[in-house]
Formats: structure tokens, sequence, C-alpha cells
């Protein structure tokens, strides 16, 4: 396959062998830039393909991304040491090769080359992943702590899982189990389905993984600074969750609170924004877990989100969860108070209650660990293992053969 136009980024010492290889392979040298600027300008132009930079700070930054992005035009970073594959990876840059790497090597990920895909394990009957998203009004309800709950109680039950920090506003999924946030994994994903170059291989190399003797499972991380939100448009979202159906059993999305298209703040309908992802990721799903906090102000957000929830992107397979249970907060019979109002004002039936156990979520927090590795008799955790038996694994699954002992639902 020939590359029509290259354009080079690099210190003087990579530059002139880079710059001899490519043309020596039947390449265009399309420009010769001494910084990370001057190669945004270059792509910005439609004036290369492709592109090989340093890895270093001044040959590379979130401009070039951005640009990068925009044109379509895949980067290959060249590194010399470890500051230089942080950086990369900070920006969320996982085409790397190794300064001394043979022109054949650069060209191979200039092409997005890959080995040979495994086939996943999916659903037998459906063929494809189910994918669950969890969602949760403003005012930190527990979206996260849930979503990555929900993860580690279907690893455990033998299922392959990947859980994705797809919250535009404020990710945190890695620091809470104790990995490291420099490489966006799920931003990562999003732009390799852009470029029509996402699959099963690709997920594996850009995702981390977080062990457990329960069962580990698979984790994109998310954005660590909001000002990236662009990278994360509703189409390039739509495309990576299609291929995480063909690669794990369940994909948890932990979406953002907001619901907001945008239009009336926006003079451009087709302009990207800030709420894609959220939406996306919600209209997408098989099944939408939402959350709320069980305090009359917790309750007062949800009810008012949950209109925008239902009406909004009419979804209708809905699991309601009120976190953080406790009379302390609702006063005596706190589990009945807080059923009577979701059905008086919400039309809501049936919730899981989930009770407020602020020790073991403390010890989750602190360890970098999720709340079965850490407190698996609490009774939060529990709660949360009978939701995800009862309300998510098929029924068909042999679940309730793997559900410990004094399991039960609160509902």
């Amino acid at each position: 396959m020939t590359i029509d136009r290259i354009a080079l980024a690099l210190p003087v010492s990579l530059e002139d062998r880079i710059g001899a290889e490519l043309v020596r392979h039947g390449h265009e040298l399309a420009a010769s830039c001494g910084s990370a600027d001057e190669l945004a300008s270059v792509l910005a132009e439609g004036r290369a393909d492709y592109a090989v930079v340093s890895a270093r700070p001044r040959y590379l930054n979130d401009r070039l991304m951005t640009e990068a992005d925009a044109a379509g035009v895949r980067i290959v970073a060249l590194i010399e040491d470890d500051a230089d594959r942080r950086h990369a990876k900070a920006l969320g840059l996982h085409e790397v090769a190794e300064a001394s790497s043979d022109w054949e090597r650069i060209e191979l990920l200039m092409l997005g080359s890959s080995p040979p895909e495994i086939p996943p394990m999916v659903d037998a009957e459906s063929g494809r992943g189910r994918v669950i998203a969890v969602w949760g009004p403003a005012g930190s309800p527990g979206r996260t702590t849930l979503a990555i709950a929900i993860a580690s109680e279907l690893a455990a039950a033998g299922c392959t899982v990947a859980l994705a920090d797809v919250d535009t506003h404020s990710g945190s999924i890695a620091p809470a189990i104790g990995l490291l946030d420099e490489a966006p994994g799920f931003a990562a994903a999003c732009r390799l389905a852009g470029a029509d170059s996402l699959n099963r291989t690709e997920l594996e190399r850009i995702a981390e993984r977080y062990e457990s003797p329960g069962g580990g499972f698979w984790v994109l991380t998310g954005i660590g600074r909001p000002s990236r939100w662009p990278e994360l448009s509703a189409d390039r979202v739509a495309a990576t969750i299609r291929e995480c159906r063909s690669w794990v059993d369940y994909t948890i999305l932990d979406t953002g609170a907001s619901l907001e298209n945008d239009e009336e703040i926006s003079s451009d309908l087709f302009a990207p924004r800030r709420n894609a992802a959220t939406i996306t990721a919600l209209r997408e799903a098989d099944q939408v877990v939402a959350v709320g906090a069980a305090d009359p102000v917790g309750l007062s957000r949800f009810l008012r989100a949950n209109v925008d929830l239902m009406e909004t992107l009419q979804l209708d397979r809905v699991t309601v969860v009120m976190n953080r249970i406790r009379a302390s907060a609702i006063g005596l019979n706190a589990a009945g108070q807080v059923r009577q109002t979701l059905q008086r004002f919400g039309g809501i039936s049936s919730p899981i209650l989930i009770p407020h156990d602020q020790a073991a979520f403390d010890a989750a927090i602190l360890s970098g660990r999720t709340l079965m590795d850490v407190a698996a008799r609490s009774p939060a955790r529990l709660a949360i293992a009978a939701m995800v038996a009862d309300r998510i694994l098929p029924p068909q699954s042999g679940s309730s053969k793997r559900r410990r002992k004094g399991v039960k639902v609160l509902a």
C-alpha cells in the first residue's frame, strides 16, 4: 500500500534517517517541522496523510492531537526514554515505537496493522455482548462506585467484562480502583473508531486490567482533563460501544449526569456536544441503571432528572437504584419512606435499595480496590450482588448457584 504524503516533526538526529527511509520506500516527504504547533498547521491545511513525530513535548502536544483528529491523520510517535512514553500516554497516543525502530515497524503502525483477531466471548444466544449504562443526576449519587461494583460482580460470575469511563465532566474510575489515568483509554478507543481502526486487539492494547481474586476485568479509563470532551463525539462513542459488544460479554458504561443537548446555547446545530457521550451511551445501552442518593436532596434531584431520562431519551429498560439508605438522613423506616416517595412522585415501583456502609466504601477508596475485594460481607456489597444476579444476569446463567450465602434482594 502506497502512502502519498508523510509529515515529520523530529529532532535532527532522527529526521535525517526517517526522512531518507520514507523516501527510499516510495513515499513523499510532505513537510519537515520543527515543533508540534508547526506540524498542527500543516495538518490543518490538509497537506499530509500521516505524521511521524518525536514523543517529546516540543514535537507532540494537545493542539497537534486535536488537529490530527480533525484531519483524520494517524500519528506515530518515536520514543527515546520513559519520559517520552509517559508523555505520549498522557495524550492518549498509543501508536508509539522505539526511536531505533526500522521503517517497516513504523509503517505498520501508520497503516494500523495488527495481529489476527481472536474470536471474542459473547452471548451465545444473541451473538453479541450486552451494554449496561450507569447514570445518575448531579450531586455524586454513587454512579462510579456502582459501575465498578457491577463490573466486579459480573466478573466474579464468570463473565468477561469491560468497564468504560464515558463521563466528560469528571471521569474518576481510574483513581477509584488504583489505576494510572495518564492515558485515557476510552478517548483512544474513540479516536481509533473514528479512523475505522478499532478492533479487539486494539481494545486490549489500550485498556488497562484490574486484577482480582474474584475475577478481573478490563478498564477503559476516562479523559484526565474535561477540556478533552470533543474527542468523545456521538459517532465515535457509538462505534466504540458497538465494537465492545464483540469484545466482552458485558460492557459497563459510567456516564455523566447532564442530559442537555446544548442546542439552545449554540448556533451551530452540527457542532460537537459536551453531553453527546452520555446521551449516546444511554441510547446504545441494553439496560440503564439509574442511581440516586437516598436523602431528601438526592431524591428531589433524582425525580426531576428522571423525567428527562424517561421523556427525552424515551428509555424503557431502566433499573432504579437508590443508594445510601440510612435512617439518619430519612428517618425511621428509611427503606419504606424511599419506596413511598418514588412511587408517589415518580411512579417508580420495585427500586433496588442499597444500604449505607460508609466504612466499607472508605476502605475501598483508601485501598483503590473494589467493594467485593475489601468488604465482601458488607450489606451494600450483598445488595449489589443480588441486584446483578436478579436484574442483569440472564435467568438461566446459573448465577444463583454462585451467589454467596446471605445474599437477598432489597426491593
